[in-house]
């Protein structure tokens, strides 16, 4: 397992965790952070688990961008800088399993854009999300893009304007994570869920999951044609035939992976 130095990486058999560990710094994502976790997904997609938790050490999860990092940085680097965020954002999308996030504390900025570019948030009473730039000096533009296909248009605006911050409770009926819970049951409640999203067999759910996000963007007639391909391929694999077989001889599927 590779070395880190703002990160902490754990795995079993089912479960990848990967924590941001710079409690200091309140998890402020430098390029080298980034980077790190970027090189964490990547290893842990191409691993047997079946899901991944992203979670942060200390009081927050993430602050989003190091500002100490950003400012040293010319308008190239700045560039670099964010082109490093979005392929991590877009590597959470496109990996085969299932990611969870585990938020407590702030999420902001792009704390808040990963957070969104999760399949699954489960954040806990304690939690709060924002896009502050709208309020300070740097707006969230690339933020506001996961958080955009989550919540909706006038939300969106709402956050990136005011850049106020969003409880856990309206986070979730807002659509932006999936729910809130009390603190003490964050841990249990993701696992939860965790478990909840990844039974069935591995290969159709990862095929479905990047099936989903190709789709999700295009026209609905698009959209239709996407998935008709998608899921016609779908119905020739090993695990789908499984589940049909199992289903019209009325006894318990044996997934093959």
């Amino acid at each position: 397992m590779a070395e880190y130095e703002h990160i902490l990486v754990e795995s079993d058999d089912e479960t990848v965790r990967i924590t941001m560990n710079e409690p200091k710094r309140r998890n402020a994502l430098s390029e080298e952070h980034l980077s790190e976790l970027l090189g964490a997904f990547v290893a842990a997609g191409e691993s047997d688990a079946s899901g991944i938790i992203l979670a942060g050490n200390g009081p927050v999860f993430s602050a989003g961008h190091d500002f100490a990092d950003v400012a040293q940085r010319d308008l190239l680097g700045v560039r670099e800088l964010l082109n490093v965020c979005t392929e991590l954002m877009t590597t959470i999308q496109s990996v085969p399993q299932v990611v969870i996030a585990r938020v407590h504390g702030l999420a902001t900025a792009a704390g808040c854009q990963l957070v969104a570019s999760c399949d699954l948030a489960i954040a806990a009473a304690s939690a709060g999300f924002a896009l502050p730039g709208g309020k300070g000096g740097w707006f969230c533009h690339t933020p506001a893009v996961p958080v955009a296909r989550s919540i909706g248009r006038k939300r969106l605006m709402e956050m990136a304007l005011t850049g106020d911050i969003v409880d856990p409770v309206t986070a979730a009926e807002w659509g932006l994570i999936n729910t809130a819970v009390p603190d003490e049951e964050l841990d249990k409640s993701v696992e939860h869920l965790l478990a909840r999203a990844t039974r069935g067999d591995r290969s159709s759910k990862a095929l479905g999951k990047q099936a989903l996000y190709a789709q999700l963007d295009r026209p609905e007639s698009e959209a239709y044609s996407h998935a008709i391909e998608v899921m016609a391929a779908a119905s020739q694999l090993e695990g789908a035939r499984e589940g049909m077989s199992a289903f019209l001889e009325k006894r318990p599927p044996v997934w093959p992976n």
